[in-house]
């Protein structure tokens, strides 16, 4: 006897009752309409119908054209041809037939001679073609069964044409060429041949091996004896969770260990990790972190990189342990799937089944490189790589120098931001190099010219200028020069002004008393001022003095 195996979820649909008695429900159903099987010769062809004669019959039968045409439209037979027919009835005395039902008849007929007396039980497989008063007519290869309503175990029978079955065959009646079959003699047998496999697979304890039948995203079903099971995708491997799909196709054969059985669901949970000695308990004592370790590229995601130890464990490299290069976007860019490389163990945890590596401790850091290379006050070029409201980050080399709005530009409202756009390439100057932090600080204000540089070309210290007040601050008061340039009066350098009599928008006088183009300030003094001009003053003074006396004297002279 054959028994082909059949999903938990077919089985889950049937109902049976064990008190059921075949034969006498068979007995019950109306009996195949009476056809005889003879044979009738072409007497003519003509308005899409064929003339037969038939022997004993005093009426000639017609059957349609199409019956004897091949998929062509060619003729099978010709005008005086004999072939095999079915009288199927009469209508007003003149016999209906057929020779498509005859060609079905014999081929039944053959059937039922090979098989002979050992039919019982025996398992097709075919689609149901049509329904009839008692049930319905399956087609498997040529040969039509017939499968009565109550043994078809259809649960919607509205949607049962056109679907592929499998059942036994039950009766042969050869007097009226018909073979019967039940889905439900077919799930009785299976339903008894499962419970034999599944108590003696509860039995088992060791590594038994089984059939891939289907793979989904959660586990694969596997066929075990007969018996259908999952291996969740996490009792894969003992990497973790896995995609079944990439590591198995339908009917590979796996070792497997079964766990449990889910009465529910009638289905036995399976291992495949379980037949394998855990890898983890081998490497527990044996990695630390720290370790540097050879592995192979196993899988590429957008996240990272997951490596193969080459014991069925997998380690993770996130994207940020890849390269000391802050801006990757896609690790593909950088590692291949089967590329082997070197990596540093950061963390692993054998209980949590968690390895975690990085490439980028085994490399040197870029701002190590930068140090060797590059020195404080060298002029180099680099691209706006971040903006801030602070200032720019700068790319140099392999790492980022940042550059201060108040070391980028000579005015203090102007920011990098605003001036700047991301991918600029600017020229710097390295204004320091801290080895302790990691960070490089950066500078322009010595590669561009400041506003006091060209305000140094047109005066000079002790100049006299004018200028409108600005601002007025605890320590000094600032003045406007020339509508553009600011200069600071410092509180001392005030008098003989009184500081709050001056008010903003008043007009001062006043000495430069300071001009420093590196620093880009100016500074006035009035004092400064008023010390010019007394001297100025002094001088003429002395200078008239002395014109005076060498008159007085002259005339002096002249009288004595």
């Amino acid at each position: 006897m054959a028994v082909v195996g059949i999903s938990s979820q077919e089985l889950e649909k049937i109902v049976i009752d064990e008190n059921e008695d075949f034969a006498s429900m068979f007995e019950q159903f109306e009996k195949r309409e009476s056809e005889s099987l003879s044979e009738g010769k072409i007497v003519a062809i003509e308005n899409n119908q064929v003339i037969i004669a038939l022997p004993g019959e005093k009426k000639e039968g017609f059957i349609g054209l199409d019956e004897i045409q091949d998929a062509q439209g060619g003729l099978l037979f010709q005008v005086g041809d004999t072939l095999p027919i079915v009288i199927t009835g009469r209508r007003n005395e003149s016999p209906i037939v057929s020779y498509k039902k005859a060609i079905r008849r014999e081929k039944i007929r053959e059937y039922i001679k090979e098989l002979g007396e050992d039919y019982k039980d025996k398992v097709i497989e075919g689609v149901v073609t049509r329904r009839n008063k008692g049930g319905y007519i399956v087609e498997s290869g040529d040969v039509e069964f017939f499968m009565p309503k109550f043994a078809s175990a259809f649960k919607d029978s509205s949607k049962v044409e056109g679907k592929r079955i499998k059942a036994c065959i039950v009766n042969v009646k050869p007097d009226e060429d018909s073979i019967v079959i039940s889905r439900k003699r077919l799930f009785e047998l299976e339903n008894t041949v499962k419970k034999d496999a599944i108590e003696s697979l509860l039995k088992e304890e060791g590594i038994l091996e089984g059939k891939v039948k289907k793979i989904t995203s959660f586990g694969i079903f596997v066929d075990v004896n007969g018996v259908e099971g999952l291996v969740h995708y996490t009792e894969i491997s003992h990497r973790g969770p896995v995609n079944p799909s990439k590591l198995y196709k339908e009917n590979d054969v796996v070792p497997i260990k079964v766990l449990k059985y889910d009465k529910d669901k009638r289905r036995f949970a399976l291992s495949i990790k379980a037949t394998a000695e855990n890898p983890w308990k081998e490497i527990e004592n044996e990695l630390e972190v720290g370790d540097a370790i050879k592995v192979v590229v196993s899988n590429i995601e957008p996240y990272g990189v997951f490596v193969d130890l080459g014991n069925d464990i997998e380690g993770f490299l996130h994207i940020s342990e890849i390269s000391w290069d802050k801006n990757i976007q896609n690790p593909g860019d950088f590692l291949k799937v089967g590329q082997e490389i070197d990596v540093e163990v950061i963390e692993i945890s054998p209980k949590d089944r968690r390895l975690r590596v990085s490439l980028k401790k085994l490399l040197e850091k870029p701002f190590a490189q930068f140090a060797k290379k590059h020195k404080e006050g060298e002029i180099l070029k680099g691209t706006v790589a971040t903006l801030t409201d602070f200032g720019a980050f700068i790319k140099l080399d392999g790492i980022d120098g940042l550059l201060h709005n108040e070391d980028a530009y000579w005015n203090k409202n102007e920011k990098c931001k605003d001036l700047m756009k991301i991918g600029d390439v600017v020229e710097v100057k390295i204004a320091k190099i801290d080895t302790q932090k990691e960070r490089v600080s950066l500078t322009r204000k010595g590669l561009i010219e400041s506003p006091v540089s060209e305000f140094a070309k047109k005066y000079s210290v002790d100049d006299n200028v004018s200028g409108v007040v600005r601002d007025i601050k605890d320590f000094g008061v600032f003045i406007k020069i020339d509508d553009e340039m600011d200069a600071l009066i410092r509180n001392e350098d005030l008098a003989p002004l009184k500081k709050e009599e001056i008010k903003i928008g008043d007009k001062i006088n006043g000495a430069i008393s300071l001009i420093d183009a590196h620093n880009n300030r100016i500074r006035v003094s009035i004092r400064r001022l008023e010390r010019q001009k007394e001297k100025a003053n002094l001088k003429n003074f002395n200078s008239n003095a002395n014109d005076k006396m060498t008159l007085g004297d002259i005339i002096k002279g002249q009288i004595s």
